[in-house]
């Protein structure tokens, strides 16, 4: 089975978490923290740093290790790394996701999570 590491932002800001939908491919409309696959050579971190200012146009500080997920999907198994992240500035654009919500901790349940995303969710 194909292997999948990634890295996955938690942002927080004013007691609220940011998540965004998928615009494409078999999982579109589904709900995601904002990340991406390492490059070789990078630390997670700096990843997540690269993979932010492409996805959402912003500028993150990478603040302490969450969690990692393990997570197998129908056509293959997904590593995610998780952080809590914070915004540097206010700027986000949506570059790759079709929506974003701040949602607090009570409407995290009020999308439809990736499975992988939920188990995060789970936890917090």
């Amino acid at each position: 089975m194909k292997q999948i590491e990634v890295v996955a932002a938690i942002i927080r800001k004013d007691d609220k978490i940011f998540a965004t939908q998928r615009g494409y491919g078999d999982w579109k409309d589904w709900w995601e923290f904002p990340g991406g696959k390492m490059e070789a050579g990078e630390t997670p971190e700096e990843a997540l740093v690269r993979e932010i200012r492409e996805e959402l146009s912003a500028e993150i500080s990478v603040d302490e290790f969450l969690c990692t997920i393990d997570y197998s999907y129908p056509k293959f198994h997904l590593t995610m790394h998780c952080y809590l992240c914070s915004l540097i500035g206010e700027a986000l654009h949506l570059n790759e996701h079709e929506a974003a919500r701040w949602l607090t901790k009570d409407e995290l349940d009020s999308v439809k999570w990736l499975p992988a995303d939920l188990e995060v969710v789970k936890m917090m």
